[in-house]
């Protein structure tokens, strides 16, 4: 397989960075935070790209059950040795399947998909659809991706990816784009920024109920 755009440049500030955050207080669970008003509580995460583990470990302490994956074995270590609760799985998004999930005892069908941190401009070189066709096969039926990125190709190493040529993508495999957001506190895209947050569904899925900002909520999953 070809090295993605994260192995091409050393990134090794990235975990420190955010050890550092983490150690001084500094909120760093935007993300998870709207991740966890989407679902109900004791849903099935899947953190694609956990990185040093900070989204997926503060979706586990809201009570969901929570999966991390990366392919970046230093990463993962950070994320064991700062939230030992956190289970953690080594793996490339594109070489991800029920059956690799399967074979190390982890769900295969999640009831949300994070993909943040901008993982999806770090990938492997035209492998974006790839991705996220093995992603969607993870989603449940009423199961919701939430992906966010900068478009202008940063950080380093990383591709420029506007919104309308990823909603494109997604829609190449069988997802819709349900919201489009600026920011993780939903301010609104309007094109004039550099970060976008999608919220993506499986185009035959049914419509879910929503709360008061909007946003689709579940029922408790089945055991």
């Amino acid at each position: 397989m070809a090295l993605t755009r994260w192995e091409q440049t050393d990134h090794s500030g990235y975990g420190r960075t955010f050890g550092e955050l983490v150690a001084a207080g500094e909120d760093v669970e935007g993300e998870a935070r709207l991740a966890d008003a989407m679902i109900a509580r004791g849903s099935r995460v899947l953190d694609a790209g956990c990185g040093m583990g900070r989204v997926g470990a503060a979706l586990q302490r809201r009570g969901h059950d929570v999966l991390g994956v990366d392919l970046d074995e230093q990463l993962l270590d950070q994320a064991r040795n700062t939230y030992p609760e956190l289970v953690t799985m080594l793996a490339r998004l594109d070489d991800l399947t029920p059956e690799s999930l399967a074979a190390q005892g982890h769900s295969t069908t999640y009831d949300l998909v994070v993909c943040v941190g901008n993982v999806m401009i770090l990938l492997a070189p035209d492998t974006e659809r790839d991705v996220l066709a093995r992603l969607r096969d993870l989603l449940a039926d009423d199961g919701r991706m939430l992906v966010g990125f900068h478009t202008t190709g940063k950080p380093a190493s990383s591709r420029t990816y506007s919104a309308d040529e990823f909603a494109a993508d997604a829609e190449a495999v069988g997802l819709v784009v349900e919201q489009r957001f600026g920011s993780y506190d939903l301010l609104p895209y309007d094109g004039s920024g550099d970060y976008v947050v999608h919220l993506l569904k499986h185009a035959n899925s049914p419509e879910p109920q929503r709360n008061s900002w909007g946003l689709p909520t579940r029922s408790a999953p089945a055991d």
